[in-house]
């Protein structure tokens, strides 16, 4: 089964001929119970498929709503209901749902046909927020406020402290979190009281489904150290900001 049909069978559009990632960057989706049987057209520069389909829906129907503050409620909402909804960020569209929750983030493992050891990054609403979920008193002063809000993920360790689900990325000790560029995720993040676990919309493995670059991935889990783990779309940019605050480029082991 191709994963446009996979995906649908879970997951479908309540709107007929709107694909999910055919979803303009100003709107998101939110996965609610609905049976009904649906025309979805999926547009030749999506990543998924180029074909029109017809599917039998029997469980999950997504309802797409503009991403603007009117909505937000609605998305909060969801998320605090465990659900998985589709937002835009500010570099590609992806599924989120709260971080905290294990109902939430064993179903978007599900939609996302990801095993549980496939790390996802979470994002939340400010900088000052990431201390609830991450390690952060190793680093420079001002460091994480100058890279963020942003195309950014910084990978940092866990800690002891942190109130995330223990079946996010198990095994890890550490987490990569994004404070994206984008008022509306920030917005539902702010108001989830909560992280929200963030993954592409696509499949595991496949590529992007909007044929950008994702964030730039950075792991300042060392003391004074940095590394780049991908160079995204902000490399050079990050690379600044890290040397300006006295980060030292860590050397690949020989």
């Amino acid at each position: 089964m191709s994963f446009s049909a996979r995906l649908a069978g879970k997951l479908p559009l309540l709107n007929s001929r709107v694909p999910l990632i055919g979803v303009p960057k100003s709107g998101f989706v939110s996965f609610l119970h609905l049976n009904r049987r649906l025309r979805v057209e999926y547009p030749k520069k999506m990543a998924w498929s180029s074909e029109k389909s017809e599917i039998s829906v029997e469980n999950k129907v997504g309802l797409v709503r503009p991403a603007t503050e009117a909505n937000a409620e609605e998305a909060i909402e969801a998320l605090k209901n465990g659900k998985v909804i589709a937002v835009p960020t500010d570099t590609l569209y992806g599924f989120a749902c709260d971080a905290c929750s294990l109902e939430a983030v064993n179903r978007i493992y599900e939609i996302k046909g990801r095993k549980h050891t496939s790390p996802l990054a979470i994002c939340v609403g400010d900088v000052s927020d990431i201390e609830r979920f991450a390690v952060t008193d190793h680093l420079p002063h001002g460091l994480l406020d100058a890279l963020l809000p942003g195309p950014v993920t910084v990978v940092l360790r866990r800690g002891e402290s942190s109130i995330l689900e223990k079946s996010l990325n198990p095994g890890l000790e550490s987490i990569g979190v994004r404070v994206p560029d984008s008022s509306f995720i920030r917005v539902i993040a702010r108001g989830s009281e909560s992280a929200l676990a963030l993954t592409s919309a696509n499949l595991s493995g496949q590529p992007s489904s909007l044929g950008v670059q994702g964030s730039t991935v950075v792991d300042l889990t060392t003391l004074g150290k940095y590394k780049i783990l991908r160079a995204g779309s902000a490399k050079e940019e990050t690379v600044a900001i890290l040397e300006k605050h006295s980060m030292m480029e860590e050397q690949a082991a020989n």
